[in-house]
């Protein structure tokens, strides 16, 4: 079966200060977000491939970002929100500017999770990285236990959930830094035999590359 893992669309406009938006920041898509979720969907149609089921996060980001690509490839079923794809909670960091946050925590702390997916000390982050990682394989299984060899399922949640994911299908010798994905971006995974190959990560849309992983 076919996996693809895609990130919610842009929450901030051309004019706005970008801040850590967490499980407690549940902004809206802007226009330009729901365009990329609509270019998810696109590229799904294009490619002729209609999921067996469409899986987000509960935030509004990503349900909308997700019922706006079931209409956009033609996906007639219901959009299932997993609270397991709910973004992490950023605690102290949430909601605040990379500059407010460098300020007290310095750059080095921003880096480390950016580059290195390392959770800062004493900033209240939830939850734990073990648990995180935990949902991620929970529900990969709970997909797979469920799938034909031939579904195709859309995962839409956040930036640093799906970095859970990478580590789990990529396996323990990905390189963190990798593990990023920018809005409106995707991944696709086979899983075959028990075993993930990761085909591409943090990737625009395109249907070509779904022809590619057939």
């Amino acid at each position: 079966m076919r996996f693809i893992l895609a990130r919610h669309g842009n929450t901030f406009g051309p004019g706005d200060t970008p801040v850590w938006v967490g499980a407690r920041e549940d902004l809206p898509l802007t226009d330009t977000g729901e365009a990329q979720s609509r270019r998810i969907g696109e590229a799904l149609r294009d490619a002729a491939i209609v999921p067996a089921r469409i899986v987000c996060g509960p935030l509004k980001r990503t349900h909308h970002g997700a019922q706006i690509a079931a209409s956009a490839c033609g996906f007639k079923g219901p959009v299932e929100i997993d609270e397991r794809l709910k973004e992490i909670d950023y605690g102290l960091w949430g909601g605040r500017s990379d500059a407010e946050i460098a300020a007290e925590w310095g750059e080095a702390a921003i880096h480390d999770w950016r580059e290195r997916s390392i959770v800062p000390e004493g900033a209240g982050w939830t939850p734990e990285p073990a648990i995180i990682a935990a949902n991620a394989r929970g529900v990969c299984e709970a997909i797979i236990a469920e799938a034909a060899p031939d579904d195709t399922v859309l995962v839409i949640s956040s930036n640093g959930i799906l970095r859970y994911f990478h580590a789990l299908i990529a396996g323990p010798s990905a390189a963190p830094e990798d593990a990023k994905v920018k809005t409106g971006h995707w991944g696709i995974a086979r899983h075959e035999g028990g075993t993930f190959t990761l085909e591409c990560w943090n990737t625009l849309p395109e249907a070509d590359a779904l022809r590619r992983v057939s």
